[in-house]
């Protein structure tokens, strides 16, 4: 066990914080002994097989090329479970789980609602919203077939049946009421809101590993995924239902303005726990 243990603190600690080290040691044993890193610690020495000890090394080599530990792993834990993800789909955010809390708090005492996430990927905000909300239909929607093959797998691995999936594109015309089946009283979509001009500032890891679709929206035109589904919503929110966001917080104030043109309601702008404007609810 030492030696394992000083083999990825050594390997790892030119190119990650000594606490990001230390958090990803914890992971790596965790995934590879298949159990809580604390019991790992109990039980002291541990004897890791060649195929272990090798799984190990080939972990380590992808971490050294800045790749997710969610993607090297091919998962990701939010809102209670464990997500299968790959570079068709962001990893989950801790702020997207705030998104996820605040949608169960308002229909969590509907006795039966229909719900579309737009952009679902990995799936983790529909499958949560539906692990949760049995009484729910969900429909999953993304512009991606990897993403959504993902999402299904993951709708399988976590027992979730009340979710159908379906692929599109949110810019293209449709007819969308009869390609979804309908009304929907609550809509949520965490859509691509960063701008191309803010690539110089982020990390390594999402720049070459995440999907850019995904990600970035044009510079001239940071609400374009907003304005196209809160057009969306205005013919498929039932009167009375829920628009939600995740939002960039730079444009925050923008998108209030937005909303209140396309004459939606009770619009909301709720920080996120870092104090940042994350998420805007309104009502149709």
């Amino acid at each position: 066990m030492k030696e394992i243990q000083d083999h990825i603190r050594g390997t790892l600690k030119n190119l990650y914080a000594a606490e990001e080290t230390e958090s990803l040691m914890r992971i790596i044993l965790e995934h590879v002994c298949r159990k809580p890193y604390s019991r790992i610690l109990i039980d002291g020495i541990h004897p890791f097989s060649p195929q272990q000890q090798e799984q190990i090394h080939r972990i380590v080599d992808r971490l050294l090329l800045a790749e997710p530990i969610q993607y090297v792993l091919g998962e990701a834990f939010f809102y209670n479970h464990t997500f299968r993800v790959d570079n068709h789909t962001l990893i989950p955010r801790p702020e997207t789980e705030e998104l996820v809390g605040l949608i169960l708090s308002d229909y969590t005492a509907k006795k039966e609602c229909r719900i579309l996430d737009v952009g679902t990927g990995s799936g983790c905000i529909a499958l949560s919203l539906a692990k949760h909300l049995p009484q729910a239909q969900v429909v999953a929607l993304d512009i991606s077939a990897g993403a959504l093959e993902v999402a299904r797998e993951n709708a399988r691995l976590l027992d979730v049946g009340n979710v159908s999936f379906v692929l599109a594109d949110i810019l293209a015309a449709c007819d969308w009421p009869t390609l979804l089946g309908g009304a929907f009283d609550c809509m949520v979509s965490n859509p691509p809101y960063i701008l191309m001009e803010e690539q110089a500032a982020m990390d390594r890891n999402v720049l070459d590993y995440e999907p850019a679709g995904a990600l970035f929206v044009p510079d001239d035109d940071p609400l374009l995924f907003y304005r196209a589904i809160a057009a969306l919503g205005r013919a498929l929110i039932r009167p009375g239902g829920g628009l939600y966001f995740e939002i960039n917080a730079r444009y925050g104030p923008e998108l209030v303005a937005l909303l209140k043109q396309m004459d939606y309601q009770e619009i909301e702008l709720i920080r996120d726990l870092a104090g940042k404007d994350r998420i805007i609810k309104a009502k149709r």
